[in-house]
């Protein structure tokens, strides 16, 4: 069967005419995507809409710990929080797809005369595909075709569509993130077009994109030890790098890794995931014998749950 194409992009590269998709793994990446997708929203001049029944403070990028004022930019239109039952229920409370378009026809039409120079939508559906007694994704597949059809021609509309991977079996999480050709991620840790590091949740780890060589491995370590840091008191299984984008590495990035997984807790090696051919060509010159701490992961594949080309 045909891989469907996707164009992978970090939050911050999302722009008018995405219709994107974010299968988030827990609150943490949820929020690290759609926090900067709301807040450089609201910096700038572009409208954002967030079909939710959660209060705005409490929303990803929104509250007094992000130094952002919910109240005034409610106030000036700009931020539009829009409850379910207004947004996509009917009389009934039964989901409703035609009336999500007509809500975001309307917003997407007031912002232009409001003069905004964008309108940022999201929404999580993680509620509609867990509800009881549901016996299809028809409606929707229905509505996310819609939306995919009413934003991938505009020049004003992007939209991130949510959802919490855990709230559906693998097939239907497949079908629905095949009603869009974006992929949106985390924004990376570093990317200087040689070397980039991103933040990776299930499993959680780094993924290192480039090469790895002399002039980046102080940046390189600094990573691995935020990456540390931030589990730190949380064994998962070991920290996990994905290395199937890594073309390069020199002798020195390889004993930072093994420096690294020596000084992680007991029980938590250094997990080297996807190893392309030339990554694990030094690995076998240097030995794994020699290298304490770090294990052979998964193995590196062609597909893949967000497979891109």
């Amino acid at each position: 069967m045909e891989t469907p194409w996707f164009a992978k992009r970090p939050v911050s590269q999302v722009r008018p005419g995405d219709h994107a998709w974010l299968a988030y793994s827990g609150a943490e990446e949820r929020d690290s995507v759609i926090g900067p997708f709301v807040r450089e929203g609201l910096a700038t001049n572009e409208k954002v809409v967030y079909v939710t029944d959660a209060p705005a403070d409490r929303l990803p990028g929104l509250g007094p710990r992000h130094l952002v004022d919910v109240h005034a930019h409610g106030r000036s239109g700009q931020l539009r929080v829009i409850s379910r039952r207004d947004a996509c229920l009917d009389r009934h409370g039964t989901f409703e797809p035609a009336m999500m378009l007509d809500t975001l026809a309307r917003e997407v039409d007031a912002a232009f005369g409001q003069g905004f120079r964008a309108v940022r939508i999201t929404t999580d559906y993680s509620w509609l595909v867990n509800e009881p007694g549901r016996s299809d994704l028809g409606p929707v597949l229905g509505c996310e075709h819609r939306v995919g059809d009413a934003v991938s021609p505009s020049t004003m509309a992007m939209a991130i569509c949510q959802i919490d991977r855990r709230a559906c079996r693998r097939d239907e999480l497949t079908a629905l993130r095949d009603a869009h050709e974006v992929l949106v991620e985390v924004n990376p840790e570093f990317d200087d077009g040689i070397l980039k590091i991103v933040r990776t949740f299930q499993p959680d780890g780094l993924r290192v994109e480039g090469e790895l060589d002399a002039a980046r491995h102080t940046v390189f370590a600094e990573q691995l030890v935020q990456v540390s840091t931030r589990r730190s008191g949380v064994p998962r299984g070991g920290l996990h790098l994905d290395l199937s984008r890594l073309g390069f590495i020199d002798l020195g990035g390889l004993n930072l890794l093994a420096q690294h997984a020596v000084a992680l807790p007991a029980g938590e090696p250094l997990v080297l995931d996807n190893l392309t051919p030339n990554v694990e060509h030094v690995i076998e010159m240097v030995g794994w014998h020699r290298l304490p701490g770090l294990t052979r992961g998964a193995e590196r594949t062609t597909g893949g749950e967000e497979t891109s080309r």
